[in-house]
C-alpha cells in the first residue's frame, strides 16, 4: 500500500479513482480505457504541478519519504557482488553505516552509506540511520582499503544526523566525526558524495568530504533539522508547531536546488515524477550513470592535483566576496 503524504492527496485520490475504474473494466462488459487514460493524463498533470512546486518544507518531508530507497536498495539495484565489511576495530560494528565492496559494472568501487530501517524492528537495529563513532571510524577504516588499493569511493548520504546519546559522546563521537574530516580529505583516491534523503547536521558531513558532491532532486542537506533550529530560535513556551518547521526550512536553504546556488553542491540528479520512490529502478539507474561518468572524470585527475582540488572546494564554502 502507497503511502502518501498529506500534499499527494489529490494525487491519492485519483489513483485509488484509476484502480476502481480498473476493477469495474477487468471482466466486465464495460470498456472503460479511455476514460482511464483521461484520468492519468489529469494525474501526470497534477503531480507535475505539485512537484514542480515544493516548498522547503514539503521537499524535506518527502526526503524523510518512509517508502524512498535506502543505501542497501541502491547497492542492490546498482551493484555486483557486493561484500559488506563489518566493524572499526576498536569497539564493535554499527548497523547505521554500511560499507563494503563491489564493482558498478566493470568498476570495482569502494561504496559507504547510512542505512535506515523500514520496518520498527529494523528502525531500532540501525538506529534510525544515526551513527555512533564506531559507524564513522568502520567508513573510515573501509575508505582507506579503497585508498590503499586505489579504489573510488562513493558515499550515500542518508540520515538525521549523528547520534547524540550518551554512550556515543563517551566514546568519541565528535572526535570521530572530527577525525573523518580531516582523514577523508587527505585521501589519496576519488570520492563521490551522494545526498540520497537526509543529509543531517556533522553526521552528514562525516561521510561527504568528497570531490564531486551531488543531491538528489528532493532531498535535502542542513547544518540542523527544521524542528531542531525551530525550537531553538522560536520556540513558544516549549510549544513549536508545522509552521515553524516550514519556517525553518525555508531559512535554512536546505534544498538541492538552493545549495547549488550557493556553489554548495556539484549537481542534482533529477528524480523520476513523484520521487524516487515511485520508480526505484529508474532512479537507481540515473545514480549508476552519474557515478561512473564522474569517476571516469576524476581518474584523469592525477592524486596531488585531486587533493588541492579537495581542499580548495571546501575553502570556498561560505566565500561569497
Amino acid at each position: 500500500m502507497t503511502y502518501y503524504l498529506d500534499f499527494e492527496k489529490p494525487i491519492q485520490e485519483l489513483e485509488t479513482k484509476i484502480e476502481e475504474l480498473k476493477k469495474l473494466s477487468d471482466g466486465g462488459d464495460i470498456d472503460l480505457t479511455q476514460e482511464i487514460k483521461r484520468i492519468n493524463k489529469k494525474l501526470k498533470d497534477l503531480k507535475t504541478e505539485i512537484f514542480s512546486n515544493l516548498t522547503p518544507w514539503q521537499k524535506t518531508q518527502l526526503a524523510r519519504h518512509p517508502e524512498r530507497p535506502y543505501t542497501l536498495d541502491y547497492i542492490s539495484m546498482m551493484m555486483d557482488d557486493f561484500i559488506e565489511l563489518h566493524g572499526d576495530r576498536r569497539f564493535g560494528d554499527d548497523p547505521a553505516v554500511v560499507a563494503g565492496i563491489g564493482k558498478i559494472d566493470n568498476c570495482s568501487v569502494i561504496i559507504v552509506g547510512h542505512q535506515k530501517g523500514r520496518t520498527i524492528k529494523e528502525r531500532i537495529y540501525r538506529n534510525f540511520g544515526q551513527a555512533h563513532p564506531e559507524g564513522y571510524r568502520k567508513a573510515l577504516r573501509v575508505m582507506k582499503i579503497a585508498e590503499r588499493f586505489k579504489i573510488p569511493i562513493v558515499t550515500l548520504i542518508d540520515t538525521p544526523g549523528a547520534f547524540p546519546g550518551i554512550g556515543a559522546e563517551e566514546r568519541g563521537q565528535a572526535e570521530a566525526i572530527a577525525n573523518n574530516l580531516m582523514e577523508i580529505s587527505l585521501l589519496k583516491t576519488p570520492i563521490i558524495s551522494i545526498v540520497i534523503g537526509e543529509g543531517g547536521s556533522g553526521g552528514a558531513l562525516a561521510l561527504s568530504v568528497c570531490d564531486r558532491i551531488f543531491m538528489l532532486e528532493h532531498s535535502i542537506y542542513s547544518v540542523i533539522s527544521p524542528e531542531g533550529c525551530a525550537a531553538i530560535l522560536w520556540k513558544k513556551n516549549s510549544d513549536v508547531g508545522v509552521e515553524d518547521y516550514a519556517r525553518a526550512a525555508s531559512e535554512l536553504k536546505l534544498t538541492a536546488e538552493d545549495l547549488k546556488e550557493y556553489g554548495i553542491i556539484d549537481d542534482i540528479i533529477p528524480e523520476p515524477l513523484g520521487g524516487a520512490h515511485r520508480e526505484p529502478q529508474e532512479m537507481a539507474k540515473r545514480i549508476k550513470n552519474k557515478i561512473l561518468t564522474t569517476i571516469n572524470e576524476l581518474q584523469k585527475v592525477s592524486v596531488d592535483e585531486l587533493i588541492q582540488r579537495r581542499y580548495e572546494k571546501f575553502r570556498k564554502i561560505g566565500n561569497f566576496w
